[in-house]
């Protein structure tokens, strides 16, 4: 654990998790996360990053955490450095119109499948913040607060949320007014003010409760 400027605690990840795996010979790790999975608005995002198989990447990565425990210009600096170091790393999503079709949760392992099908070289086992990806074959290994644990976790949480807030700046300009460059899509209280006087855009999620109440009244 260490402190931020402001005094408070935040979990450092650490290759704990890894390290067995690479001497047990297995070197392709995969770290996955998602980002926008509670949000009521826009994709889903997932990662998938795999580290090289040596302790050094630590000190590489040093400045790499769980995504929310960043401000936005940390996880762009580090977003950088990732892919900079990482062996191999992707990036998809699944759309609102996939969420409302699926639900959210196969939803958000369908674009952790799409993130492990662009991997090259493919992973040998796959490290996941707290779900797990019955339809894929691979070993797995599924920690809560994973993305505190472990780094190539974090690494995975910091690609994906980058992703995503990019994503949701750029519907910002689409969807004028309602605030998607500050909220990215949460339920803030900015967020359901703006729907009150607004009603839903083409990109919000009419499958999660409150989308439901609001076009049921």
């Amino acid at each position: 654990m260490t402190q931020n400027s402001s005094g408070k605690r935040i979990s450092t990840p650490s290759l704990c998790f890894e390290e067995p795996l690479w001497s047990a010979g297995i070197t392709y790790i995969a770290g996955l996360d998602e980002a926008g999975r509670g949000a009521w608005a826009g994709p889903v995002y997932a990662a998938a990053v795999i580290l090289p198989a040596d302790p050094i990447i630590q000190q590489y990565l040093q400045g790499v955490r769980d995504s929310k425990q960043m401000t936005p210009s940390q996880r762009s600096h580090w977003a950088d450095q990732i892919k900079k170091h990482a062996l191999t790393f992707a990036v998809c999503h699944a759309s609102h119109q996939e969420i409302n079709r699926l639900g959210i949760l196969p939803a958000t392992r369908l674009a952790m499948l799409r993130a492990l099908e662009k991997l090259d070289p493919r992973p040998q086992h796959l490290l996941l913040d707290y779900l797990l990806l019955p339809s894929c074959d691979l070993p797995q290994t599924s920690l809560v607060k994973g993305d505190q644990l472990s780094l190539s976790i974090a690494a995975a949480s910091v690609l994906a949320k980058t992703a995503r807030d990019r994503f949701m700046v750029s519907m910002d300009d689409k969807f004028n007014g309602y605030g998607f460059a500050h909220h990215k899509g949460y339920g803030t209280s900015q967020h359901r003010r703006i729907l009150t006087e607004r009603g839903l855009t083409a990109i919000h999620r009419r499958c999660f409760a409150p989308m439901k109440f609001m076009l049921a009244k």
